[in-house]
């Protein structure tokens, strides 16, 4: 089985290693400025999910292979008990990891999404990705301007900017596999978690001005995870970790302890 992708920070630091996922269209590199923060106190992976960053390409794209990528790179890396952070997609593969296999879990951090079904709701994401003519891009500002005209949120465009390399061949592409993760779309976004109990201590963040936690989200979640708590990030919308880092950090930080 191929081994996730991952950026590693405090290798070397005691305490309990901290695995961290990212949601759709992102990779670690999101996650760099959290990483090095933390891993001067915990070692911190930074996992890219498979389809995304420099993790490999598949055709399969559902909760339960990606369920499994966790569980081979847990036995990989020899970690014998992890703390959990898992934002938007990375959330639903941690809690659907924590619901199946949740043995060596320490603590669950769930940042911005429940375990609910979700409609489909990256469309005009998606339709920009894929109008995107990357043969006639020269640098990042071609894709860019091609990206604006499907997309006027900055923010997003920046977000997903990160994602354009250059290949071998001086041609650019992007990281992720816009192919599989627009076809299998509706196999991993708009399912729920299946359902299950996690007994062990978690922590919702929702961001204050986003609408993926709903307080009639708020039964469901103490269903699945009886040992849970549901704490706010002010004046953050979905990027919890990237539109209030200060905030965001200071509550893993006293909940991990």
């Amino acid at each position: 089985m191929e081994i996730l992708h991952s950026r590693i920070y405090g290798e070397d630091q005691p305490g309990t290693p901290l695995l961290v996922m990212h949601g759709l269209f992102g990779m670690s590199d999101n996650w760099g400025s959290f990483g090095r923060e933390f891993g001067e106190k915990v070692p911190v992976h930074l996992i890219d999910l498979r389809n995304h960053g420099h993790s490999f390409h598949d055709d399969e794209m559902s909760l339960s292979a990606m369920v499994e990528d966790l569980a081979a790179y847990i036995q990989h890396h020899g970690l014998q008990e992890v703390d959990i952070l898992g934002h938007s997609l990375g959330g639903k593969v941690a809690m659907q990891y924590a619901v199946s296999k949740s043995t060596n879990i320490h603590k669950l951090i769930i940042a911005d999404i429940a375990p609910k079904a979700y409609p489909p709701h990256h469309q005009k994401i998606i339709e920009a990705l894929k109008a995107v003519k990357m043969e006639e891009a020269n640098n990042r500002g071609d894709v860019e301007d091609q990206l604006r005209q499907y997309l006027n949120e900055t923010g997003v465009i920046q977000f997903l900017l990160k994602n354009v390399y250059i290949k071998e061949d001086r041609t650019l592409d992007w990281r992720f596999n816009l192919k599989t993760l627009t076809e299998k779309y509706a196999e991993f976004i708009t399912v729920g978690v299946e359902p299950g109990v996690y007994e062990g201590e978690t922590l919702f963040l929702s961001g204050e001005k986003s609408n993926y936690i709903l307080e009639e989200d708020y039964l469901l979640i103490k269903e699945m995870f009886p040992n849970s708590e549901i704490k706010t990030v002010p004046k953050a919308g979905h990027w919890v970790q990237a539109e209030n880092p200060k905030a965001f950090n200071e509550l893993v930080t006293q909940f991990l302890g």
